[in-house]
């Protein structure tokens, strides 16, 4: 990983067509010669105004001018979901070694009409046979395809046909459509055999339809890049370490790197990172700009950036669209997605096409409040057109130019962005907001888990067709765990006999649910998908995962991790539990333009770069704080422990601790614990021996409304203490300028708890990269901490104090880990006194 030295650019405007690479003035040249193959949705070509002998073109793939002008009808999941990305290789790969030795495998073809490039990949050619095949993979019942899957199949196989009796001048060839079930391993040939000029006429039908749009596409995107090429920064200035951020994302982005910035709260991160990308777009060719975050406060201060600039640019024609989770944007959460069930699928590509230009010609309104497309104005044209909010949001997808969403939608193993991404061929470049999050939830994403005790409560109420599947299931679940005598214990090797079972029932429930498309089961309908990930998460196992049981006693007081358990008294919980995620992660980066991953705490970058598997020739870059040493004062407290085994000694200290403090500056405080029951032993203490000094607390699961109290308690007016818990909502993400907060209380090194699973994860940490407490305990914890001391100084103007209360925080290995500008002081209870 290397590091950007100080090098500034004197302007963004400042290039030169050079060779690609960091010059001695410190600018990053565009790279010369000829242009890159486009994706769906690019011109491609030459200015026809300076070269009128050239016309523009714009590229799209075949499934992507299939879906726009051949889909039609309900919108229909119930012969989905469809085999894993690694299922449907697996049974591309059996279905083609099937095939004769002259067999021609992935035939890339391409095509023009009008100003159209046309351009895709066929499965398969046998010349002797004269047939175009195209491969799709399934599960299921195949009769339960609806018709409007199979016209789409059958539109892709026409034009690939069309496509090759161009390339081979054949007067006529036979289509095939083979469908392999991925259980069964059987093929189903359906067959056609079309000659050359029905074809043509086929083909070009298809283009004119696209047309239309092309064009205004065409239009749109030379609009766009006229106007970025043009962009002024939005604000009269930078703010202190705006710039440097800025200039650190842009020259990564004109040489196509990765980039990971520590950059301090307050200087502006958000529209420090999205101008510049901006600015790169017409340059670096970029297609579309991915904004990923870890919560919506994030988003919406994305959105907030973007309609800053476009207010300030008339001229501005950027596409902005906000995705939210399919839970948060379905209107009729109680049915499932079919015509036969919700009116919102019932016709909903028949009503799309209008919903599309709706939308669009919102978002391409220069300037305004209702210039992005977030999920109110999306919801509001969904439900003028009539048609589903979420799926409406995922086509647009496709026509947008910046896209802010949760990290999901990249990093996840069936992520919406990465797919259309792939399949387009997109030139993109990827922001991650509060990049330090990434890690747990990379973690997340490619875990897995099932609890038999909800496993059982669903196979009382499941229907008769399935009780005989879901017994064997059951009881190969017994036999994974009834000779296990502790509660907890890690596998070394997946549960073959269990996961063939499963993925029996798997099939037994997607068959019940085709055939039973009214009525819902929820129980049924939440182990079906859970089932479907674990089974998909299995096929990534490896060494950077653990395959652990915990089994669940009735007992209570037999429910700790390291406790033997009775036979025949308990459930189990199986986990596929991913420990490193970046070897899976890697080819997410791999596939963008660019990636800038941006956060206040991300020391060390080893850290971050191991367990990310960000490139090795990622760059990196420690913005220097705006802020002065004199703003904030840091104690370190170092005559408390707040160690498990003290912690009832520590009560005390620390309660007389946040009172003298509060007394000698009253004011707004936060006081941060390492668990619920440390806060509240603190905070009734506090409450009996201060009862003139307000306290509010943090509470388990918390509802928004109440999240939105506790903070709104900090008022510039207001006095007293919150007592949260650190790594919580309050923790992060939070901003109390000015006197609305004096000061925090940190009484943790956020350090995460000693049990079997943290400690198998120190072990694959110390086998990865040598440092298995460090990776495990120490970098995490002091992240937490730093983050949560992060809310005091928001801006140059505020002064406050915090107390770090432990005496490890005096170690020089968790010293080299706080913010440089801060300037520690050893402060000890017993001489306050």
């Amino acid at each position: 990983m290397l590091k950007i030295g100080d090098n500034r650019y004197a302007d963004f405007r400042a290039e030169k067509h050079c060779g690609r690479g960091i010059m001695s003035n410190g600018l990053i040249h565009a790279p010369t010669g000829p242009k890159r193959t486009p994706g769906a949705g690019v011109v491609q070509g030459i200015d026809p105004e300076a070269h009128p002998e050239h016309q523009i073109k714009y590229t799209v793939p075949v499934r992507a001018l299939c879906e726009f002008t051949a889909k039609e009808g309900d919108l229909d999941l119930r012969f989905t979901p469809t085999p894993s990305a690694q299922e449907g290789i697996a049974g591309h790969g059996v279905v083609t070694s099937r095939r004769p030795a002259n067999y021609q495998r992935e035939v890339s073809l391409a095509g023009e009409y009008k100003h159209l490039l046309i351009r895709g990949r066929v499965d398969g050619f046998d010349p002797v046979q004269n047939q175009v095949e195209e491969i799709k993979t399934f599960r299921g019942d195949l009769g339960a395809m609806p018709d409007n899957h199979r016209q789409l199949h059958w539109a892709q196989v026409k034009i690939y046909g069309w496509l090759l009796c161009q390339k081979l001048d054949l007067s006529e060839i036979r289509l095939a459509l083979i469908y392999f079930d991925i259980v069964s391993k059987k093929e189903t040939w359906l067959s056609e055999t079309h000659d050359v000029g029905s074809l043509k006429q086929y083909f070009e039908s298809r283009c004119e339809c696209f047309l239309n749009w092309a064009e205004q596409e065409l239009a749109h995107r030379t609009m766009r890049n006229e106007a970025l090429n043009s962009l002024r920064f939005p604000h009269p200035s930078f703010r202190q370490g705006q710039r440097p951020l800025a200039e650190a994302v842009y020259k990564t982005a004109s040489a196509g790197r990765c980039l990971i910035a520590q950059a301090p709260t307050g200087i502006g991160k958000t529209i420090g990172t999205l101008f510049p990308l901006l600015k790169a777009c017409p340059r670096q060719e970029l297609d579309k700009i991915f904004y990923l975050t870890a919560k919506t406060s994030g988003r919406k201060l994305a959105l907030d950036a973007l309609t800053l600039i476009k207010n300030k640019e008339p001229a501005l024609a950027l596409r902005v669209l906000e995705l939210v989770a399919r839970d948060k944007a379905c209107e009729h959460p109680d049915k499932a997605c079919h015509g036969d069930s919700c009116p919102l699928a019932s016709g909903f590509y028949d009503r799309l096409p209008a919903a599309r230009t709706a939308a669009l010609a919102i978002g391409s309104i220069n300037g305004g409040d209702g210039a992005v497309l977030n999920k109110d104005a999306l919801r509001a044209v969904a439900s003028e057109h009539q048609v589903c909010p979420y799926y409406l949001g995922q086509d647009l997808v496709r026509w947008c130019d910046v896209v802010v969403g949760d990290y999901n939608h990249y990093f996840d193993l069936s992520a919406l962005l990465y797919g259309l991404a792939s399949a387009n061929q997109w030139r993109v470049t990827v922001l991650v907001d509060e990049a330090h999050n990434l890690l747990e939830r990379g973690r997340k994403m490619y875990s897995a888990e099932l609890d038999q005790a909800a496993f059982k409560a669903m196979r009382r109420s499941a229907p008769m067709a399935l009780k005989k599947i879901l017994d064997r299931v059951n009881r190969r679940w017994n036999e994974l765990h009834k000779d296990q005598e502790h509660a907890y214990r890690v596998y070394s090797a997946l549960p073959a006999k269990f996961l063939t079972e499963l993925q029996q029932a798997i099939t037994a429930i997607t068959d019940y649910l085709t055939n039973n498309p009214t009525g819902i089961n929820r129980e049924l309908q939440r182990f079906y998908f859970d089932a479907l990930h674990f089974c998909r998460v299995s096929e990534l196992f490896d060494e950077h995962s653990l395959f652990d049981i915990t089994k669940v006693t009735r007992n209570p007081e037999k429910s700790s991790v390291n406790s033997v358990v009775k036979k025949n008294r308990s459930c189990a919980v199986l986990c596929l539990r991913n420990i490193i995620p970046g070897p899976l992660l890697a080819p997410r980066f791999a596939a963008a333009q660019s990636t800038a991953l941006f956060s206040a705490t991300l020391t060390p970058w080893r850290f971050y770069g191991n367990t990310l598997g960000l490139p090795e020739n990622a760059a990196w870059i420690d913005v220097e704080s705006p802020f002065k040493a004199e703003q904030l004062s840091v104690r370190i407290v170092s005559d408390i422990s707040t160690r498990y085994q003290h912690r009832e000694r520590s009560v005390s200290p620390i309660a007389d601790l946040i009172a003298g403090q509060y007394k000698t500056m009253p004011g707004n405080y936060l006081a941060f614990f390492s668990s619920f029951d440390y806060l509240q032993m603190v905070a009734l203490l506090f409450r009996a021996r201060y009862p003139e000094i307000p306290v509010w607390e943090q509470t388990r699961g918390m509802e928004e409304a109440e999240k939105a109290d506790f903070l709104a308690r900090f008022t510039p007016a207001g006095h007293g203490i919150g007592f949260a818990v650190l790594g919580g909502s309050f923790a992060e993400g939070v901003d109390l300028p000015g006197k609305r907060l004096t000061g925090a209380f940190i009484a943790t090194l956020g350090l995460a708890q000693i049990n079997p699973v943290n400690e198998q994860i120190k072990q694959r940490m110390d086998a990865a990269f040598k440092a298995g407490h460090d990776y495990t305990y120490l970098f995490p914890g002091i992240q937490k901490v730093v983050q949560a001391a992060g809310r005091v100084i928001r801006t140059h103007l505020d002064q406050g104090v915090i107390y770090l209360i432990d005496d490890r925080f005096t170690r020089p290995d968790v010293l080299r880990l706080l913010p440089a500008w801060w300037k520690v002081e050893q402060y000890k209870t017993r001489e306050a006194r």
